[in-house]
């Protein structure tokens, strides 16, 4: 049986696996930031290059949002602009991470509204639908990390309290 000042002289089991450990962490830590812009940059490509399909065939696209689209509370037309314009614009934001969690909330909201638009959505594209879900998550209750145009204003114009005195 060891002593009390045995125990205290050598590191315990954590403490050793925490020595081992805590450097791996530190170096991941500096990763995170760009694998938070590789997610913005690749949920934000999917979403942009689906409106770029949409300016490509307009006429395609409002017959879809006619006939295969279900927008009860907008014209199909209306729907197909503000639909395209949204693809377009918020991956912008996104990707810059300029309003970064707004333009995550606005494209996971229209996720959620192309899923319930679109009853026809098979298996495959309804997981496609919520990954992209869980992806954008990320920056909307996270933020969208050091890399972003956010954290570049709010260095320059953000103030912060100082020590107190």
């Amino acid at each position: 049986m060891s002593t009390p000042a045995e125990s205290t002289s050598s590191p315990s089991l954590i403490a050793r696996v925490g020595a081992l450990v805590w450097p791996v962490y530190e170096k991941l830590n500096l990763l995170a930031p760009v694998g938070v812009l590789a997610l913005r940059l690749w949920v934000g490509w999917v979403f942009f290059r689906s409106g770029l399909t949409k300016i490509k065939s307009w006429d395609s696209t409002i017959y879809l949002f006619e006939y295969e689209y279900s927008t009860p509370f907008l014209s199909p037309e209306f729907a197909a602009y503000l639909g395209t314009a949204a693809e377009l614009g918020l991956p912008v934001f996104l990707v810059l991470g300029l309003g970064g969690r707004a333009a995550a909330l606005a494209l996971f909201a229209f996720n959620i509204m192309a899923v319930i638009s679109y009853p026809d959505l098979n298996a495959v594209g309804l997981r496609d639908h919520q990954v992209w879900g869980l992806m954008l998550l990320i920056p909307l209750l996270q933020g969208p990390g050091k890399l972003s145009v956010d954290t570049l204003l709010c260095r320059w114009f953000c103030k912060r309290p100082g020590p107190s005195a």
